[in-house]
């Protein structure tokens, strides 16, 4: 019973508000503190040439992780969530103590959506931030580093060290 309440507490916080489909894929990418991560692992670039080094969440456990309880992260690091579908992928803030920009976007590698300077979330029900479009991708930062970059709807990125990543 106590492991149940513990696994729920983890799957509701900084993560999709609705539950990721099931895509039948095996395996999945190990994923990096942000102090750990490898300067040449996975990165998403900016349209002015901004670096982002990114931990990658790419099975439902580490999507329903997210950036929970971190306290800092620094402005060239991120989370890339990876789905297998197209759909809106919505988000909250639960357990999340630092302010996010999320990017959505597309499976083109296109900018559908941006919210900048998202509020941590202290209430036990946290509303859910929508994109109001489909996406493949939502890329987490830091709030106002997307913002401070000129990230904007119709830009297009560039994803380094992340093809062979197994999607579930």
């Amino acid at each position: 019973m106590r492991f149940a309440a513990a696994m729920l507490i983890v799957l509701t916080a900084c993560s999709p508000a609705q539950p990721p489909s099931s895509s039948g894929a095996t395996g999945s990418q190990p994923v990096e503190t942000s102090s750990s991560v490898a300067p040449n692992g996975p990165r998403v670039v900016f349209p002015d040439g901004h670096v982002v080094h990114v931990e990658l969440a790419a099975d439902a456990e580490l999507r329903a992780q997210g950036l929970m309880w971190r306290d800092h992260l620094p402005p060239d690091r991120g989370m890339l969530f990876l789905f297998n579908e197209d759909e809106e992928h919505g988000f909250w803030m639960k357990n999340t103590l630092i302010p996010l920009d999320m990017v959505w976007i597309d499976k083109d590698r296109r900018v559908v959506a941006v919210k900048y300077h998202v509020p941590p979330c202290k209430v036990t029900n946290c509303p859910s931030y929508p994109p109001g479009v489909p996406s493949r991708y939502v890329l987490e930062v830091a709030g106002g580093v997307a913002q401070a970059h000129g990230v904007k709807t119709g830009d297009q990125l560039s994803f380094l060290q992340t093809d062979d990543v197994v999607i579930r």
